[in-house]
């Protein structure tokens, strides 16, 4: 598929404000399930109770760095959110939205036997390997545990790659061996996060390797918990998972750090300060010169002035 043919597929599934989500079955987690287990979330939620974390939060995401959001994570007590080491279609290329969730397993037949029947019942189409895909809305991120699987593992080839971005706009995150790189390097805006490649393919004549046995459950990513509606972010070679009810938290604590660096390091080239006031704690007349700088540039800077505004408000120098 040439790539404008993916971009005008992809323009078209955008304009849809949501996707049907087909029945729950045994590999999908219940609304009530998933509202219990992420209690913290008081914002809206998807129908199937994925919590759906704004869209300005995520567009915001994409300018914090991995230290940050670790730093907030971690202070917050969450030590096993970040998987680093991926291979990526794109390193420039940054990630975010809210994680949509795959469990498979090695193949085996009396398992997979009775989720395929169950979901043909159900309404589902096509192999277990697209109906996670099948479900995905826009801004949404594919995160799929497909075990380290190599030789005869990759669910996610150049077809399913066009099926994700043309469902959500966004990439994917597969901890598992891909097909036809250079068919998902066609698709422009296209990010992915995936272990290795492997020109084979999943489940070949008479040989069963893959079995999904989780939709929307949580999953691990290696060494990473990952809960549907984490806003992922991955960029640099690394993937973080932010608990939707942190997220916020996350991106403001980053513009603040944003602000206080790009101040810090103006006024040191500048030989206003020396480096040891930069560093150290900041004294009551370089926080006054912070708040005239923040008044001065609030139109020029990579904040929404909007949140400026609230941050000189409850400032007190």
């Amino acid at each position: 598929m040439n790539r404008f043919s993916v971009a005008a597929l992809a323009a078209l599934t955008l304009t849809t404000l949501a996707l049907p989500t087909p029945p729950a079955s045994g590999q999908q987690i219940s609304k009530d399930e998933l509202i219990f287990l992420t209690p913290d979330w008081t914002g809206q939620r998807f129908d199937d109770g994925r919590p759906r974390v704004p869209d300005d939060i995520l567009e915001r995401m994409k300018l914090v760095t991995l230290e940050e959001a670790w730093a907030v994570l971690r202070g917050q007590g969450y030590h096993f959110q970040y998987e680093g080491d991926w291979q990526v279609l794109d390193p420039d290329a940054v990630l975010v939205g809210r994680a949509v969730t795959a469990t498979f397993v090695p193949g085996r037949p009396d398992i997979h036997d009775q989720y395929d029947e169950r979901g043909r019942a159900e309404g589902r189409s096509g192999s277990q390997n697209s109906w996670p895909v099948d479900m995905l809305q826009p801004g949404d991120v594919y995160v799929a545990d497909q075990f380290g699987a190599h030789v005869d593992g990759p669910t996610v080839g150049d077809n399913v790659g066009n099926a994700i971005f043309a469902n959500s706009g966004n990439g994917f995150v597969y901890n598992g061996a891909v097909r036809d790189l250079n068919g998902l390097r066609e698709i422009e805006g296209f990010s992915a996060f995936f272990r290795s490649y492997h020109p084979s393919h999943h489940n070949p004549p008479g040989r069963l390797n893959t079995t999904l046995v989780g939709i929307n459950t949580p999953a691990r990513i290696g060494a990473a918990t990952v809960m549907p509606g984490d806003v992922v972010l991955g960029r640099d070679g690394g993937v973080i998972f932010i608990p939707p009810h942190l997220a916020q938290r996350v991106v403001e604590t980053s513009e603040i750090v944003r602000l206080r660096d790009m101040f810090g390091q103006q006024r040191l080239a500048e030989g206003t300060y020396t480096s040891g006031q930069i560093d150290a704690r900041w004294s009551d007349e370089i926080e006054r010169d912070f708040s005239g700088w923040l008044e001065e540039n609030i139109g020029e800077l990579p904040v929404p002035p909007e949140r400026i505004e609230e941050l000189l408000e409850n400032r007190t120098w």
